[in-house]
């Protein structure tokens, strides 16, 4: 078997194990997915103050501000 057998085994294996994970999900079950618990960032407006503050506590410009921080805590 050469490399090309390898990587068709291995591209039919993933799309086989993505494909598993598409479901139909009945009406009656959404209510749980629509919960705020599983969201991706449950508490969104926590974490952008917790990286505001990382931010300007670390003195470094982060992806949610234009300018850096002083390093010494203050906003």
């Amino acid at each position: 078997m050469n490399i090309t057998h390898f990587i068709v085994i291995f591209v039919i294996l993933f799309s086989v194990s993505g494909l598993s994970g598409c479901v139909n999900v009945a009406p009656w079950e959404r209510g749980n997915l629509a919960k705020s618990e599983m969201a991706l960032d449950p508490n969104p407006l926590q974490s952008a103050i917790q990286a505001h503050v990382y931010g300007s506590r670390e003195a470094a410009a982060s992806i949610n501000s234009s300018g850096g921080g002083g390093g010494c805590g203050c906003f």
